[in-house]
């Protein structure tokens, strides 16, 4: 239980990008791609580029003007977006929303992940039964081009676990904006034994195993949105 924009799209191109060079094969478009079970890189046939910063990947093939061009379209011609890293102790990813978006639902519903997030599990939301919705995650890239993110939940009730689910966000390059990741559309279940209360713990990581966010939120899943 509980992503294609501009934005989704140029992670994409932007992944793509990275792997070239990089000179690595991109293996196959593992764009919203959802896991079941909790499986290794090995499985899902992934290997992950070699780290480099914005700079080496301007200096590599610079000989050749097309692709030249292409980074330059990509990445910008300075070494760092205007505005971007005004604090070098930032960390490179900040995830700083989760949004539910439901056209059913009677107001948004969005967490705010740049607050005190041990505030967050001790609030409720309230979700109504069998509506189907999608994630959006709100983040930032500071410095660096971040490689293979991922964001991952697991959801559980009554200290047991009823569902996990992983999606590959994709590679991302630092701009003063923030990025968006659209996630596939889901369905909330349904029934008098589905309705109670849920524990969530959300992941927000990428290629290196580096952790940018670990947050938990609690739901109920009700007959009707006012319970």
């Amino acid at each position: 239980m509980l992503g294609l924009d501009v934005c989704e799209f140029g992670g994409q191109v932007l992944e793509l990008l990275w792997l070239t060079v990089c000179y690595r094969g991109l293996l196959a478009d593992k764009k919203d791609l959802r896991i079941e079970e909790e499986e290794d890189d090995r499985n899902l046939n992934y290997i992950a580029p070699v780290q480099k910063s914005l700079e080496e990947i301007r200096q590599l093939d610079k000989d050749d003007e097309s692709l030249v061009k292409y980074k330059q379209t990509l990445l910008g011609t300075e070494t760092m977006p205007a505005g971007v890293c005004a604090y070098p102790a930032m960390a490179n990813v900040q995830v700083t929303r989760l949004t539910l978006l439901c056209d059913e639902a009677p107001e948004p519903i969005t967490m705010d992940l740049t607050e005190d997030l041990s505030a967050l599990k001790e609030k409720t939301l309230s979700l109504k039964e069998g509506v189907t919705y999608r994630l959006k995650i709100h983040f930032k890239v500071n410095r660096e081009i971040v490689a293979g993110l991922r964001y991952h939940h697991v959801t559980s009730r009554k200290g047991l676990t009823v569902d996990k689910v992983s999606y590959m966000v994709g590679s991302y390059c630092p701009q003063e904006e923030e990025h968006e990741f659209l996630c596939p559309v889901d369905e909330v279940p349904r029934g008098m034994m589905s309705r109670g209360h849920y524990k969530v713990k959300s992941h927000f990581t990428d290629d290196d195993k580096n952790t940018f966010l670990d947050w938990e939120w609690n739901f109920d899943l009700n007959k009707d949105w006012s319970e």
